[in-house]
């Protein structure tokens, strides 16, 4: 018997839906982002994923990238596509925090497109959040933790 016969398929996970993610940002696509297939290309949408957290961590004051003692370096990182981005497109990136540890957030985030209920892409990823000199994990700054709040499922 091969390999392939003996081990069960595994489930492909389902997209999520738009209900499960409490923050959105509005993204354009760019030209830039096509590839040769003529969609946005696999890269980019780990582009979209760090825009979403970075504009909320910056906005809410979670993260100055300039200043902050503690800042997060991504550790572990994963993306599903289910449909194709084209460009000129509007989506949204939906962001959620579905882990908050003592050094580390995971973070979630789906992509749809404009007005549709589930998502085109979904992942996460992972900071692990470090001293901004020595690069040795700390705990999350209590500002961070307060501002992060609002997007834990």
């Amino acid at each position: 018997m091969s390999t392939t016969e003996s081990q069960p398929k595994a489930e492909r996970e389902a997209p999520a839906t738009r209900a499960s993610f409490p923050h959105f940002l509005p993204i354009t696509t760019r030209w830039s982002d096509m590839d040769v297939y003529g969609h946005v290309n696999n890269v980019v949408y780990y582009a979209y994923f760090d825009t979403v957290v970075a504009e909320f961590l910056m906005r809410t004051n979670g993260v100055n990238p300039h200043e902050s003692r503690a800042i997060g370096l991504v550790v572990e990182t994963r993306c599903s596509y289910f449909a194709s981005l084209t460009f000129p497109e509007q989506v949204e990136a939906g962001l959620r925090v579905t882990r908050l540890g003592g050094t580390s957030v995971r973070y979630e985030i789906g992509i749809f497109k404009a007005g549709e209920a589930t998502a085109s892409a979904q992942g996460y990823f992972v900071h692990v959040y470090v001293d901004r000199d020595t690069r040795r994990p700390v705990p999350l700054p209590e500002h961070l933790k307060t501002a992060l709040a609002p997007l834990v499922v």
